[in-house]
């Protein structure tokens, strides 16, 4: 249960908009398979999670379910790609990216290792700067590390290309600046997932 618990969200660990334990719960139903890898994770606290390893795989297999219970894919990535092209859903309603829900596993998983040792009369915790935690400099604070992917609206600025003809280059009706602003505006507050 704490890994579940951790998982699905808590006060230490940000949960999927709209999926609260209810969605959790049934999404275990319809995919015990996860059982082994919540079990494993709470005997071997601090259990290093790679985003190759199986149990991220069904984690990750787990996500998909939580959000979409008749898919069949096995990415994350893919099934965001389908329910934002072919569903017509929001930025808001669809899984995390990949590398979000991975540093998303981490953060799970530290957590779920202090609560399975907290019966320990000293606790030897690793840092969490490992565990998808970032020290932020300015407030010396612990802040979650959304993903490790650049931030959509910068990357998108690079997809945008010029295509205007005359030498002083793009001005204010150019169809590529209104690319990039539309871009920008579109991915300011949608690209990670919180």
């Amino acid at each position: 249960m704490p890994v579940f618990h951790s998982f699905t969200g808590c006060d230490t660990v940000s949960a999927f908009l709209g999926k609260g334990k209810k969605s959790g719960w049934m999404a275990w139903k319809c995919y015990p398979e996860v059982t082994p890898v919540f079990t494993n994770i709470a005997k071997n606290p601090f259990l290093a999670v790679d985003i190759q390893s199986d149990d991220f795989r069904i984690l990750e297999r787990f996500t998909i379910i939580l959000y979409q219970r008749t898919s069949r894919l096995e990415s994350v990535n893919e099934v965001r790609r389908e329910m934002f092209c072919q569903q017509n859903r929001t930025m808001e309603t669809i899984p995390p990216t990949q590398a979000a829900l991975f540093e998303h596993t981490k953060r799970a998983v530290y957590q779920a290792g202090v609560w399975s040792t907290c019966d320990l009369a000293q606790q030897e915790l690793p840092t969490p700067q490992k565990w998808g935690w970032n020290m932020d400099s300015d407030s010396q604070c612990w802040t979650p590390l959304w993903t490790a992917l650049p931030v959509a609206s910068k990357a998108c600025g690079e997809l945008v290309r010029c295509g205007c003809k005359t030498a002083a280059g793009c001005t204010g009706k150019c169809a590529c600046k209104k690319a990039l602003w539309t871009c920008t505006e579109l991915c300011k507050c949608n690209c990670v997932r919180k």
